[in-house]
């Protein structure tokens, strides 16, 4: 994705990571933009997952706005 973005944005630095998955290669700006775009795939999660996700998001997310406030 960072060679990707590299070639759409050349003054701007992007750090490469030194190994990458060979899964994560096949990430292309077109595929994000038809997934956004389509809201596909859809991905249906049980409602208890949905909501302990939430809650470690907004304990996250509190703890963060306490540190930097």
């Amino acid at each position: 994705m960072a060679d990707n973005l590299r070639g759409c944005f050349p003054d701007i630095e992007f750090i490469k990571p030194c190994h990458l998955c060979p899964h994560m290669q096949r990430i292309t700006l077109p595929k994000i933009y038809a997934c956004l775009r389509d809201l596909a795939p859809a991905i249906e999660l049980p409602a208890d997952t949905i909501e302990r996700a939430r809650s470690a998001l907004v304990r996250m997310l509190a703890t963060e706005r306490r540190e930097f406030a």
